[in-house]
Formats: structure tokens, sequence, C-alpha cells
């Protein structure tokens, strides 16, 4: 399990379509073979470790869910959450939902993202999501769009800073909106919730 709290930015040194190898360096303090580091969100397995690096397997459905990567390319680092670690963000599991189109930015580090009809359902304003591993306060939300109020501190930090118009990132929603649509789901796993519902529930 990860926070999204982002430790550092590594970079790939080498990738392949079975491996994937990061120069880092914060993360590898206290890492040991076996061990779970989150890449731009995706939950890997450490196989190998250097000094200044660590190679990791990727497997054909890590491969078809996140944003595909290239050599040199910087990437959010975070290592799984100790058992007496601070909960800086929220539920991260390193299983990403799909991908979001980075579409602008403005002065005051408003970014705004269009997702997936699939993806929107899962979200409300105020709520919390990762985007590319990094756990973020939805600020806004619109028709298949979120705008995230970044501080600066984390557009700095992360590779956010690096987005271009039209790019892709890795979206993981909020684990507990997906449990709460199952217990709310019928058999055929349509859900119960209409707008009827949410106004008569003091929603409307």
């Amino acid at each position: 399990m990860f926070t999204g709290i982002v430790e550092e930015l590594g970079k790939i040194q080498n990738i392949t379509s079975e491996k994937i190898i990061i120069e880092c360096k914060t993360v590898l303090e206290d890492t040991k073979l076996g061990d779970s580091i989150a890449v731009n969100g995706v939950c890997l397995t450490v196989i190998d470790l250097t000094s200044a690096s660590f190679t990791a397997d990727i497997s054909p459905e890590t491969l078809k869910v996140m944003v595909p990567l290239k050599i040199g390319s910087f990437v959010n680092l975070e290592r799984a959450m100790g058992a007496n670690g601070r909960f800086g963000g929220h539920i991260v599991t390193g299983h990403v939902d799909g991908k979001g189109k980075f579409l602008s930015a403005n002065q005051n580090c408003e970014l705004k993202f269009e997702l997936t009809p699939e993806l929107s359902r899962y979200v409300i304003k105020k709520g919390s999501i990762a985007i590319n591993g990094i756990s973020l306060t939805i600020a806004k939300t619109g028709i298949n769009e979120i705008t995230m109020a970044i501080i600066p501190h984390t557009l700095e930090n992360t590779n956010l800073k690096y987005l271009k118009s039209g790019d892709f990132v890795n979206i993981e929603v909020d684990m507990m909106a997906k449990y709460v649509e199952k217990f709310l789901s019928t058999v055929d796993n349509k859900s119960n919730i209409t707008m009827d519902f949410l106004q008569e529930n003091g929603f409307g």
C-alpha cells in the first residue's frame, strides 16, 4: 500500500517489454529485493539493486494499463508505506485504473485533466485521486474533466512539471468509491444509485 506522497523523481535508464531500470537515490536507502516501489503510481517489485538504481519486472498487464515510458523519462517514486509511517496522502494501491489526458494549466497552478466516463463516475469535488502516483485533491469537476489545485512544492518535486497538453497520465481513483459502488450495485453490476435516490437522501 502507498500514500501517494512522492519521495523522489527517478530517471529511466533502460526499458524493455519485460524489465525497467530506474536511476534513483532516496528510495534505495532501505530497499531490498522483493520490495515494492510505485513508479508513476504503478506498483512494481524490485528484482535487482545497485548503489544508484533498481530493476523491476514488467508484466503484460502492467504494459497494458500504464502510460508508455521511454529512456530518459522522469518518473515519480514512492516506497510502500511502513506500518509505523505517517499517512500523509490517501490509500493508494498501486493498481492503475486507466489513463487521463492533461489538458491545460494556468498561472495559479491549476491543472485540468480529461477522464474517461468510466473513471469520471468515481470522482467528486474535494475527493481524492492519484495522478502518476501523486495523491491529489480534486478542486473542480466537469463533464469528464477534473481540475487540481497544485501547490508549488508538489509541482516542483514531481513529474507534473514536465506535462504538455495532450500528454497522458496514470489514474487510480479512490478505492473507497469503488467499494461503495460495489456494495450498492445489483447482481447485474448496474448501480442502484440514481438521481432520484440522491435527491431523496439529501444530495440533490
